[in-house]
């Protein structure tokens, strides 16, 4: 690794599995000191462990403001600052339009956009000038997937975050980005299946509407993530950076 991060406080939400973990793997793995979180403790745990070098492990949800106090507190006491937020917690499930319901639709714009607003906007008095903010979108943004409109819309909402926010910032120079993966292979896509067979054929057909043939591993993802994150990119910013394969520029 060239140690891109070298000496960076780094942040990362839903940071125990799949997206997220590939994140935070790769921060550390360019030298920064990082902080991830999750809502629930065995699997922060083995994320801590997997993840190695300077990495602590914060429990949490982000959906839940007194959660991210105690976050942001953790990290005021440890290290004083931030450098790099990598805004990633998010979820959903199918439901085609005629059978969402109202519990759905709040718990899915709860955590993805209300989650990653006060995610953001909470960590602001604690982020250095200068810093990077990444958010992770989705395909989903210009691509549309049966059945998940309301993943979907919370994830438009995300990316126009990213273009709202750089003027909110200008004058400190923050940074702001969304990276939208493609499917990837996390075990958020792999519960989507009830079987081996089911998945198979899952795997089979997604793969097939992606130029490189492929579902994305989360350490590619992460890679991305530490471009938009290092002095490498400078001058990105409010960008939608999609890491799909290609499967949503066709």
């Amino acid at each position: 690794m060239s140690n891109r991060l070298q000496g960076k406080v780094a942040v990362v939400t839903g940071g125990t599995t799949g997206i997220g973990l590939g994140i935070a793997r790769q921060f550390a793995a360019e030298g920064a000191t990082v902080f991830i979180t999750g809502r629930r403790q065995q699997e922060l745990d083995a994320a801590v462990k997997d993840i190695g070098g300077n990495v602590t492990g914060v429990r949490g949800d982000i959906s839940d403001l007194a959660d991210l106090d105690r976050l942001f507190d953790t990290i005021q006491q440890k290290v004083s600052h931030i450098d790099i937020l990598a805004a990633n917690a998010g979820g959903g499930t199918f439901a085609p339009l005629g059978s969402i319901t109202e519990e759905d639709f709040d718990k899915t714009f709860s955590i993805n956009v209300k989650g990653t607003l006060f995610t953001v906007q909470k960590a602001l008095p604690l982020l250095r000038d200068g810093g990077s903010i990444i958010l992770t979108s989705s395909t989903s943004t210009t691509r549309a997937i049966p059945a998940f409109s309301v993943y979907g819309a919370t994830k438009a909402a995300i990316r126009n975050f990213a273009r709202h926010w750089i003027l909110d910032l200008k004058d400190r120079n923050i940074r702001v980005n969304a990276i939208s993966p493609g499917p990837t292979l996390t075990p958020g896509l792999t519960g989507l299946t009830s079987s081996e067979e089911q998945w198979k054929q899952f795997e089979g057909s997604i793969s097939a509407q992606i130029p490189l043939g492929r579902l994305a591993d989360p350490n590619e993802i992460g890679r991305a993530a530490v471009f938009l994150a290092s002095d490498d990119a400078s001058f990105v910013n409010g960008i939608e950076l999609f890491v799909d394969g290609g499967m949503a520029q066709i």
